[in-house]
């Protein structure tokens, strides 16, 4: 399980990164001022850093600055219109930055191909007979491309992300779809039905009883 350390100050939005990164799959910490960031740096060991460039008592940069022989991935948080902050960040090493606010698919799309550019996390996962490639968004059962949507192939990793976990249809939507989006569940019930047919996962996508769904895993 891949470790991220998340230093931001805004205690909502920080709160709200780390249930999404830990519905992910992600082992997490918090800190929420600069120096309580380099305490966990060294004490956690973080695969990652998602790092807000304004904190209290040491900003972003001044953390980039001691992290800088420590070729540990950072990603910016950064503040929109900020366009000096992540020009300036970027030349002090940060990997990628991302403008709040953002949708939780963007943020883990990001932190997964900054991770196999550090060779800490592989590019593809398996479930059964299927074979998942992220960075080219293919889906395989043995030979066979398999071709999803957009946010078929979303809902598809969300669901072996979480194996064996009840999810409900808000949350699914909420994670696939966005905080924005004004759809109906109903969308979420369509979407697995059509996995269901495409993958032959009738028999592992369980229908959780008025609340959502469950991905079981192959025994």
């Amino acid at each position: 399980m891949e470790k991220i350390l998340i230093v931001e100050d805004d205690v909502a939005i920080s709160d709200l990164i780390r249930l999404n990164l830990e519905i992910a799959g992600y082992d997490t910490r918090q800190a929420f001022n600069g120096s309580e960031a380099l305490e966990l740096i060294d004490t956690y060991a973080p695969n990652l850093i998602l790092l807000d460039v304004n904190l209290p008592e040491k900003d972003g940069f001044e953390i980039m600055e001691e992290l800088e022989s420590s070729n540990l991935p950072v990603i910016l948080l950064t503040a929109r219109g900020s366009l000096a902050d992540k020009v300036k960040g970027l030349r002090m090493g940060a990997d990628d930055y991302i403008v709040k606010p953002f949708e939780s698919m963007e943020l883990l799309a990001r932190i997964e191909a900054v991770l196999r550019r550090y060779g800490v996390k592989h590019d593809h996962l398996v479930f059964g007979d299927l074979e998942i490639n992220l960075e080219e968004r293919i889906v395989r059962s043995g030979n066979r491309v398999i071709d999803l949507t957009m946010k078929e192939f979303e809902l598809l990793l969300l669901l072996i992300r979480n194996k064996n976990k009840a999810m409900s249809r808000e949350r699914i939507l909420e994670l696939v779809w966005g905080y924005e989006y004004m759809g109906e569940t109903r969308t979420v019930d369509i979407h697995i039905q059509k996995i269901r047919k495409k993958l032959k996962l009738e028999d592992y996508i369980k229908t959780v009883y008025k609340f959502g769904y469950r991905l079981e895993d192959h025994q």
